[in-house]
């Protein structure tokens, strides 16, 4: 069928807006009419070549729609279904049968290999090509492929077109702090970036009733609606640019974890001074290959600290996005406050305008609807 994607055809150079041919689904792929998709990083950095992923290509990873086919072999979904799409596991090795499919033992291959296991590209432009399959489901188009351990059923209440990046960033910043640190009620954290995944920990971290929960972030209108969101502390790292002392003004003995969503290398540095006693440091923000384990060995073992790497918040979709959407229905996690609605064609000016702090969350509407 003929489709409208947004398709990176180089590195670092605007999307562009174009029809494409998409297979039709096969015994166990499912067909989406994407009605909405979040923007993420990682779909900016695979554009400029970090997975090294042939051109043309169509990305997206955070969408969100209706179900329009079924293969013969899904059982999960059915036609008209409300779905959010998260990234795809195989449901069979030792990590996805403990509940972490985020550690999936072919992860890579299922994720970022931008095709399907087989070798075979389900998008086409004309006889060329097109790079695919990303996250098991190349979603900034108005139709996607997708396969069951991809999809998550949405209920009524909840607007299906801004539920999308509850399948990465959302997730990946609530569940950072509910699920892989799981701080516990009355503890200290410090968070480093306010962008959709922290703010996203902050509101974690409210539901966890941590005491102290502390955020870093230049940007003074994203500083303001962490307080909103349950911050109980704000730092600009321009006016305050020692971070230990800043947070040790706040929290004499150091922070019982900090989760950090730069992946700056002096950031990482600087928040290992900022550690209390047997603190912990997640890390979600990807830093510049070769960057070394933050911290002095000596001050880690004498202080027991704790340096952890973190996967899609250590998530079981299945599990956490019903919980997240439960939150949410609650007034728990109002994730809609960082989301700014852009149509698809307008992919190039959204980028531009989260990049200069303009926005937190883009949501890319296709012009597709729930009915």
């Amino acid at each position: 069928m003929e489709i409208t994607a947004a398709v990176a055809r180089s590195g670092e150079a605007d999307f562009v807006i174009q029809q494409v041919e998409l297979d039709a689904p096969r015994e166990d792929e499912i067909l989406v009419r994407i009605v909405g998709v979040g923007l993420c990083h990682t779909d900016l950095v695979a554009r400029d070549g970090a997975f090294g992923l042939a051109y043309p290509a169509v990305f997206g990873h955070e969408g969100s729609g209706v179900v329009d086919q079924v293969g013969t072999k899904v059982k999960k979904v059915k036609k008209g279904d409300r779905v959010a799409i998260t990234f795809r596991s195989c449901g069979e090795c030792a990590r996805c049968k403990r509940g972490e499919p985020a550690y999936c033992h072919t992860l890579p291959l299922l994720n970022f290999a931008g095709m399907r296991p087989d070798g075979s590209k389900a998008i086409r432009s004309g006889d060329e090509p097109v790079t695919s399959n990303f996250f098991g489901q190349s979603s900034f188009a108005t139709y996607a492929l997708t396969y069951e351990r991809n999809v998550v059923k949405v209920p009524g209440g909840v607007p299906l077109e801004l539920v999308g990046p509850l399948g990465c960033g959302i997730q990946t910043g609530a569940g950072g702090i509910m699920r892989s640190l799981a701080c516990e009620a009355g503890s200290t954290l410090l968070i480093t970036g306010g962008g959709a995944v922290g703010l996203s920990a902050v509101m974690g971290a409210a539901i966890q009733q941590c005491a102290t929960i502390i955020v870093v972030e230049p940007h003074a209108v994203r500083r303001q609606l962490a307080l909103e969101l349950g911050a109980t502390h704000v730092i600009d790292p321009i006016a305050s640019p020692d971070l230990a002392v800043a947070v040790r003004a706040i929290v004499e003995i150091g922070v019982d974890y900090a989760f950090d969503t730069t992946g700056r290398p002096d950031t990482l540095q600087a928040i290992m001074g900022c550690l209390g006693p047997h603190g912990t440091l997640g890390i979600v923000g990807v830093p510049p290959p070769g960057t070394p384990v933050p911290g002095d060995l000596t001050s880690v073992i004498t202080f027991g600290h704790i340096i952890k790497g973190i996967i899609e918040g250590d998530s079981d979709p299945d599990v956490f996005i019903p919980e997240m959407i439960a939150h949410y229905l609650a007034g728990r996690l109002p994730f809609d406050r960082l989301i700014r609605t852009y149509p698809l064609t307008e992919i190039n000016k959204a980028i531009a305008d989260q990049h200069h702090g303009d926005c937190v969350k883009v949501v890319l509407l296709t012009g597709q609807t729930e009915n």
